[in-house]
């Protein structure tokens, strides 16, 4: 029995926000002061640090739990199931359904059952819960939908991420552009086929770490103190990520007996291009080695960092055929690899 992702399925939002359409922000400093650069350079370093040139967001009318349905259902139907055999829904996202203008989240019932509901499953022994796990969310749910069927409780999983964080940002903090909104599902099944899920790794680091990601006031003074935002403390992410992530891929190489010279491609989160390409060159020097060209796919620059949707939603499209000089044969080994809020970093061997 080997464990694989037989189906994929992706929402790439249709609302197109570049750099230029910050222009008129007011980007304020932590303490509220005004920031001393005018737009046009700030735009010119952000994009010089993380690659993004423009992302998407939803529209008015759509949540969270819609454009994870939406995922699921290209997913099923790319896998060629009967979703009434689904034994579990794992639905991985941070801030819940957040409807545009709101300022609260709705978070019931859980995303997961409003997916098996747009769905229409009837079966109640389809289990459908949520996972707040940071951006590893989606590849922490892989884990766990491995470890369902390897202990014989379940033979086919859902495992969706999907984030709006286009709602949850504050408009006065140049963080701010560096977030999006998406969605990627995948269907997790035992099979006879060759391949699949080699090894995993997981941790979470909280004794110094747990706030590095957090929910925050906006810079502007003037709004209200009793909404928060999303806040992140850059430098400290950065370097931890370069510190551990590397780490984390090779100990879980290490135990997949896969030599390096294998690896094909490693999915990272899209969450900053200059720190993805750092934790590479950390990653290969590891093993006295440089990264290979084009070893590692990218789609931050046009989608921007949707979270836990990254890496799915990156994985679909290259399957798919959407990103160009990008493919994956047969007997391919990929490495999946995420970093985010908790802190939490994970990572999966996979043979394609």
């Amino acid at each position: 029995m080997n464990i694989r992702i037989t189906g994929s399925g992706s929402y790439i939002p249709t609302e197109i926000v570049t750099n230029k359409d910050f222009a008129k922000h007011v980007f304020l400093n932590d303490d509220g002061t005004p920031f001393p650069l005018p737009n046009e350079t700030i735009t010119e370093k952000f994009h010089d640090i993380t690659g993004i040139e423009e992302r998407r967001y939803v529209t008015e009318d759509l949540l969270t739990s819609d454009i994870a349905s939406i995922a699921a259902k290209k997913a099923i139907l790319d896998a060629g199931i009967d979703p009434e055999e689904l034994d579990y829904i794992i639905f991985a996202h941070n801030f819940g359904n957040v409807k545009h203008g709101a300022i609260q989240t709705d978070l019931l019932p859980s995303l997961a059952t409003r997916v098996k509901f747009d769905l229409r499953i009837k079966n109640p022994k389809c289990v459908a819960y949520d996972m707040l796990f940071g951006c590893p969310g989606w590849v922490e749910g892989v884990i766990q939908a491995k470890a369902f069927i390897k202990a014989g409780m379940a033979k086919k999983c859902l495992v969706i991420g999907a984030e709006t964080l286009s709602r949850v940002v504050d408009i006065h903090d140049r963080d701010s552009m560096i977030y999006s909104d998406g969605a990627g599902a995948t269907i997790i099944e035992a099979t006879d086929e060759e391949g699949g899920i080699l090894a995993h790794e997981s941790a979470s680091f909280t004794h110094d770490e747990a706030y590095y990601l957090f929910f925050g006031n906006s810079f502007n003074k003037d709004h209200d103190p009793d909404v928060r935002y999303i806040k992140m403390h850059g430098r400290k992410i950065y370097e931890f990520a370069l510190s551990q992530v590397p780490k984390a891929m090779a100990s879980c190489l290490n135990e997949s007996g896969i030599d390096i010279s294998e690896v094909k491609k490693v999915l990272i989160h899209q969450a900053n291009e200059k720190m993805d390409e750092a934790i590479i060159q950390r990653f290969y020097r590891l093993y006295k080695q440089t990264p290979p060209d084009g070893v590692m796919p990218m789609s931050i620059h046009k989608l921007g960092n949707s979270s836990v949707a990254t890496v799915p939603t990156l994985y679909d499209l290259i399957v798919k055929g959407e990103i160009d000089d990008q493919q994956l044969n047969k007997g391919d080994v990929v490495i999946f690899a995420s970093v985010g809020a908790g802190m939490n970093i994970n990572a999966i061997v996979y043979r394609y």
